[in-house]
């Protein structure tokens, strides 16, 4: 009997797409092979070990399918207590005092085969130093999938920075209305059209919505109940009421069951693209000074080569070959896989992006070789002007070769994740399969923009 393996779903091979690439960016980045027969660096292999850190991480992410929930909010907004009231059990401190939460806090929240859930308690953003501050929420920011802002009734300008600071960091964000039985219903009714106005405006926080705001009260006031007796005097107690953390739960699983897993691969390629432009960014660093001594070693070979050659053809020809040996030459340097066919295509942008200097050499190239030829065939001994026209031939071309190899740096550093199994790549891939209309789309739209957009100027 055959079996058959059942196809993927969309969100299975989303989460196998942004394994793949990761697995080969660390593969890549992590060997030091993949600067060819150059000797490794050693100052660059540890300069880079914060990066492939974060790529490790991030395998480890869709390999685990761990998908992490973080909570911010002020002091005193019940963080710790949304998160006892999701876990259905009191396993984080809470009290009426200020600071109870003093460090990040992980809990594993079983809810499905397909993924883990790590729910993440912070401490109160205004009870941290400042500097502290914004490094603990940088970093879990990072980490998180998904953030829960846990406000308790009319938010305050501080509450308002965090959010702005928060959306900043391109993760979905539901923002949760606290502590709803203390209020009226008229006064709950007035807050929560407050909070409905403040999502409604993308321009200042563009990753909520007013379909992103759940009312909760996930650790209800006691109350005082009254017990009749026939047989002895009444008697009052106080009962707690359950939690209302419903709809928070259905909005957390909506979101999981609809876009959880892919919206965990895009995170982790996120995460991957960060840490390739880093990795990027340094070896430019660190290998600058080869890189020029290089580019002008090739300049002084074309402008060598083009000065003594008296045939047209051949100058023109031998101009391009070299430049496009100089780009294989930086690529390899950099440490950047590209081959052949790739660098005669990089090569062709790189001449449209270089405009009218690169065609003025060419063509001047072009008709001083015929000019040279010219002279040097119709007066053999007219040395001297054959000389003089192939010296300045010669300049035209080593500063060509010298605007290819600053484009080609340049080209190479914005373009690093771009390529075949680049997390740039699999992100705009993972991106086309999705619905348009979709939150998790405009989100990562916007958080990929400005990569798209170095990834549109090399190409013009």
């Amino acid at each position: 009997m055959v079996t058959v393996t059942p196809p993927l779903s969309s969100q299975d091979l989303h989460l196998q797409q942004a394994k793949t690439s990761i697995q080969q960016a660390l593969n890549w980045f992590a060997s030091v092979r993949r600067h060819w027969n150059y000797p490794p660096n050693q100052a660059l292999q540890t300069a880079i070990r914060p990066e492939l850190q974060a790529l490790k991480s991030a395998l480890d992410k869709v390999e685990e399918s761990v998908f992490k929930i973080a909570t911010f909010g002020l002091v005193s907004r019940g963080k710790s207590a949304v998160i006892n009231a999701l876990m259905g059990q009191s396993l984080l401190p809470t009290g009426p005092l200020h600071g109870v939460t003093q460090w990040p806090q992980f809990l594993r929240w079983q809810t499905s085969e397909k993924i883990h859930i790590d729910l993440i308690d912070t401490p109160g953003l205004d009870e941290v130093a400042g500097d502290v501050r914004s490094e603990m929420a940088q970093t879990i920011a990072q980490q998180a999938d998904l953030i829960l802002f846990v406000v308790a009734g009319d938010i305050t300008r501080t509450e308002y920075e965090a959010l702005v600071y928060l959306a900043d960091h391109g993760k979905p964000m539901i923002l949760v209305f606290n502590k709803i039985d203390l209020y009226p219903e008229q006064d709950r009714q007035a807050i929560y059209q407050q909070l409905q106005q403040l999502a409604a405006r993308p321009e200042q926080i563009p990753l909520l919505s007013t379909d992103d705001i759940v009312c909760v009260a996930a650790e209800p006031r006691s109350e005082p109940l009254r017990l009749e007796f026939t047989d002895r005097p009444d008697e009052e107690i106080w009962e707690t009421p359950a939690p209302l953390i419903d709809p928070l739960r259905q909005k957390i699983l909506e979101i999981l069951n609809h876009q959880g897993r892919s919206l965990l691969a895009l995170n982790a390629l996120v995460q991957t693209q960060a840490a390739e432009q880093r990795i990027a960014e340094k070896t430019r660093e660190l290998r600058d000074a080869e890189a020029e001594a290089m580019i002008w070693k090739y300049a002084q070979y074309k402008s060598l080569a083009i000065a003594i050659n008296p045939i047209a053809v051949l100058d023109l020809v031998g101009g391009v070959v070299t430049d496009l040996f100089l780009i294989r030459a930086l690529a390899r340097l950099y440490g950047l896989p590209i081959t052949s066919f790739e660098a005669g295509k990089l090569w062709q942008k790189i001449l449209v992006s270089s405009g009218g200097i690169i065609v003025s050499e060419l063509a001047s190239n072009f008709f001083l070789s015929v000019n040279k030829a010219n002279n040097l065939l119709e007066n053999p001994g007219n040395l001297g002007t054959y000389a003089s026209t192939a010296f300045f031939q010669a300049a035209i071309a080593a500063y060509g070769t010298y605007l290819v190899g600053q484009a080609t740096k340049t080209y190479l550093v914005n373009g690093c994740s771009w390529g075949p199994w680049g997390a740039s790549t699999a992100i705009e891939a993972i991106l086309e399969q999705m619905d348009p209309q979709t939150p998790i789309y405009r989100l990562l739209k916007q958080k990929i923009g400005s990569s798209q957009g170095n990834k549109e100027k090399n190409q013009n």
